[in-house]
């Protein structure tokens, strides 16, 4: 297989707590960007001591930092400031997630970093944006996917709204901030090489993620409320119980489909209802629609059920633990989940692999995210030109 990387030569420089900004930066490294984590000494970034660890390490520390490396450095202080304008000399990208101002009242501004490389991307990736009325506001993914309407939307009538039982704001804004960072690298390089500040709110990936419920309020003033696992565009689409007490996730969209799926079930009358007749007949008579569909499939067990239904080629996909993902032969084919050796941890730890396969240069997992200042001597001592003592005078370890 080829060593070559897909963003190889790529220079990424994270400047970035938490989770929202350090996801975008480990999906630049998964395709190989040199990605350099700047922490704070000490104590480093805060997500260090989030969530379960081992060792007194945090383990989602580990998923979302591989692949970069880690160098310490207080952005308050006229040495961290240096670090910070060295290392942006020869990087493509920096990516920043403070609240609006706090670069600029640490001299580190775009105006000052483009100074130095004029080339440079300058991500700056907050709550609220850099413009607008609350861009002052700090903001977690929580708080946005409240924001964002995501929240509203989720959950069963009647029922308190939910929050997403994982990053939904994070996640997605990482994925859309890595995007429109190469985004703003091929216009770098296509239009004489200046670089550009790009300004992304945390909520605005998920925002967009959420269907159509911008244009039907602005169209036909409808407010989309709590469905539970319904959603308004399309029927059937649920979670339905099988006879053994599991569940699958089902849906059918077209005509055909359903069609399928009701002469599986052995239900054939149900495709010719005229209240099912049509994708908008079957949302507006949903909730019959559904109970008929879960009577049917109550009948079965769940392995047999997907055997039924897939091979009448109807859509249907078992609810799946974390457990049973672990364990199942598809996701071991495509290699899913891979597992990276890591000396803090004592040996092999399993997390995600790369999204995505290229056929010539596949993004990949060397290494989990790193121990605190490891890359101090590497990246300050020998390809910035600090010298020991002073790293040493200011407390930084080598």
């Amino acid at each position: 297989m080829t060593t070559a990387k897909a963003l190889q030569g790529v220079r990424v420089i994270e400047v970035a707590n938490f989770l929202a900004a350090p996801s975008m930066g480990m999906h630049l490294a998964d395709y190989g960007a040199d990605v350099v984590k700047v922490e704070r000494p000490g104590s480093g970034d805060e997500f260090r001591k989030w969530g379960l660890g081992k060792n007194g390490v945090a383990l989602y520390f580990k998923v979302i930092n591989r692949n970069k490396r880690s160098v310490t450095a207080d952005l308050r202080t006229p040495l961290g400031q240096d670090i910070v304008k060295r290392l942006a000399r020869t990087a493509d990208i920096l990516v920043e997630n403070y609240r609006p101002g706090t670069m600029e009242k640490w001299g580190l501004g775009y105006d000052v970093l483009s100074a130095v490389n004029p080339g440079l991307v300058m991500m700056r990736l907050t709550g609220y944006g850099q413009t607008g009325p609350a861009a002052h506001k700090p903001g977690f993914g929580t708080a946005l996917e409240g924001f964002a309407g995501a929240v509203y939307i989720s959950g069963e009538p009647e029922r308190p709204p939910l929050l997403p039982g994982f990053g939904l704001a994070d996640g997605s804004a990482g994925i859309m901030g890595a995007f429109l960072a190469l985004a703003a690298l091929r216009e770098r390089d296509a239009n004489g090489g200046r670089g550009q500040v790009v300004d992304l709110a945390l909520y605005e990936a998920m925002f967009g993620l959420l269907g159509p419920f911008v244009i039907d309020h602005d169209q036909h003033g409808i407010v989309q409320e709590r469905m539970g696992s319904r959603v308004p565009w399309v029927a059937p689409r649920n979670t339905y119980r099988t006879r053994d007490g599991r569940w699958v996730s089902l849906s059918a969209s077209s005509n055909q489909t359903f069609a399928r799926l009701c002469r599986a079930l052995a239900i054939p009358e149900l495709a010719a209802d005229p209240r099912f007749a049509e994708n908008r007949d079957r949302i507006a008579n949903a909730e019959a629609l559904d109970r008929l569909l879960q009577d049917a499939i109550g009948r079965f067990d769940r392995d047999a059920l997907i055997a039924t239904l897939e091979a009448a080629e109807a859509v249907v996909a078992p609810v799946n633990s974390i457990a049973d993902i672990a364990a199942d032969p598809h996701i071991q084919a495509r290699e899913s989940i891979v597992a990276v050796d890591d000396k803090e941890l004592g040996g092999p730890v399993r997390m995600q692999n790369v999204a995505g396969r290229f056929s010539r240069t596949p993004g990949r997992i060397a290494h989990a995210g790193p121990p605190l200042g490891a890359h101090n001597r590497q990246v300050l001592i020998e390809e910035l030109g600090f010298s020991a003592e002073e790293l040493a005078a200011a407390g930084l370890p080598t």
